[in-house]
């Protein structure tokens, strides 16, 4: 290697270090596209976080940017979205939940350094949101568990 090549490799080394890549995983409706909202909130990124069920008064979300997914509700496709935070780049991906759509889950986490689980606490951990714990053991993904819907009745945690 000469002395430029050896330049370029460190540089595109420091700028890995300041990446992290994560995928927001679980069953519909538990609150994936919400937390999106909320990380891009704090992070600067918008001044408002949209609500999934937005209404025509209401800003929708910024990841369910298909006309079917706000007008349902659900998310049926990957969404990446990157911002900076705190010196890192933070690489998102918003993954759809319902198990119609997992393959693109699938292929999504292909791209993750790690996961966040997002468990409903009224629901708790469904088929769906187990499959994904699966294939984040098998590729070896480092897991967050988020318990999501605190503020509302939930199940017994035994």
């Amino acid at each position: 290697m000469n002395a430029g090549e050896i330049g370029h490799a460190d540089q595109l080394a420091s700028e890995a270090i300041r990446r992290r890549t994560f995928a927001i995983i679980s069953h519909p409706d538990a609150g994936k596209t919400t937390l999106t909202e909320k990380f891009l909130l704090y992070a600067g990124c918008i001044d408002v976080a949209g609500t999934v069920r937005g209404r025509k008064t209401r800003k929708t979300v910024t990841s369910d940017f298909m006309e079917l997914e706000q007008q349902r509700g659900i998310s049926v496709s990957s969404t990446a979205l990157s911002f900076a935070y705190k010196g890192y780049i933070i690489n998102l991906l918003d993954t759809p939940g319902h198990q119609d759509f997992s393959e693109d889950t699938y292929r999504t986490l292909a791209a993750a350094d790690s996961a966040v689980m997002v468990i409903d606490a009224a629901k708790g951990i469904e088929t769906q949101t187990r499959k994904l714990f699966k294939v984040c053991a098998v590729r070896e993904i480092p897991i967050l568990t988020f318990i999501n819907k605190m503020d509302r009745p939930s199940l017994n945690p035994l």
